[in-house]
């Protein structure tokens, strides 16, 4: 060492300076990595609680679907939010669904969205285990002005009715009853479901409990665990909308000889 600086010494050459260079841009990248990380804290804490209201109340609900939401309040049902529905209501229009089943009546607010988007000349089976829900989905129904043969009410258990449901017949599953059943209810969707269709599951997020590993309550744990085998179904192609509690969507991939 001692050598070389006496050589470039005699020679009249300067030492080499140290390569600030490499450490100034290694610095810089920090930074802006720094600024960055501190620009998107500020959209996920001070503008997604916004947004997500925002997004939420974009599409706005009607007189009947205020009504039915009134009726649900007074009888304890927690329905699906706007924001979802205005999703269900895409999906089948997209989809352009003739048979739809439903899991969880409720008071017909996801059935008004889903029959909303549907052919005119599709039906809507929904079933419920309580009969007096589906007494107030019957009103939003016929106050939302469709015609009793579009809707097929079924009293009763999910699990019960399903499996007397016809194989590959329907456009879209939607699920919104017993959320420790949901995984059962993903079995049942598979065989309803005609390939390209669709099956979705409501509360997929849980009031921000699935995202929370301390939580494992059983219908935590059963939504979350439902979620990985949609993610990772071999012939599903998933999505995670965050409206309202939660939205999981999954498409029924065509295969071979389907």
């Amino acid at each position: 060492m001692v050598s070389s600086v006496l050589s470039s010494r005699s020679s009249g050459q300067r030492p080499a300076p140290p390569d600030c260079s490499r450490a100034a841009s290694r610095q810089a990248v920090e930074s802006r990595l720094i600024r960055q990380r501190a620009q998107e804290d500020i959209i996920v804490t001070g503008l997604k609680p916004a947004s997500w209201t925002y997004a939420e109340e974009f599409i706005g609900e009607d007189e009947v679907l205020t009504a039915a939401r009134a009726r649900a309040e007074e009888v304890g049902v927690s329905p699906i939010g706007t924001g979802g529905g205005a999703a269900l209501r895409f999906l089948t229009s997209v989809t352009e669904a003739r048979a739809v089943v439903e899991i969880g009546t409720g008071t017909g607010i996801s059935g008004v969205w889903m029959l909303r988007g549907m052919r005119p000349d599709g039906v809507l089976t929904t079933v419920d285990t309580e009969a007096e829900h589906q007494r107030l989905a019957k009103q939003a129904f016929t106050e939302a002005g469709f015609p009793t043969q579009r809707v097929r009410l079924i009293p009763g258990a999910a699990l019960d009715v399903l499996p007397r449901l016809t194989d590959g017949h329907y456009d879209l599953v939607f699920c919104d009853g017993d959320k420790t059943e949901y995984n059962e209810y993903l079995a049942e969707a598979l065989r309803l479901l005609k390939p390209g269709g669709i099956v979705a599951f409501d509360n997929a997020l849980w009031h921000d409990r699935v995202a929370d590993p301390a939580q494992r309550d059983a219908e935590t744990v059963a939504i979350r665990e439902l979620g990985v085998t949609v993610r990772d179904h071999e012939s599903l192609l998933p999505v995670l909308l965050p409206v309202g509690d939660g939205l999981l969507v999954a498409k029924k991939l065509w295969t071979p000889g389907a």
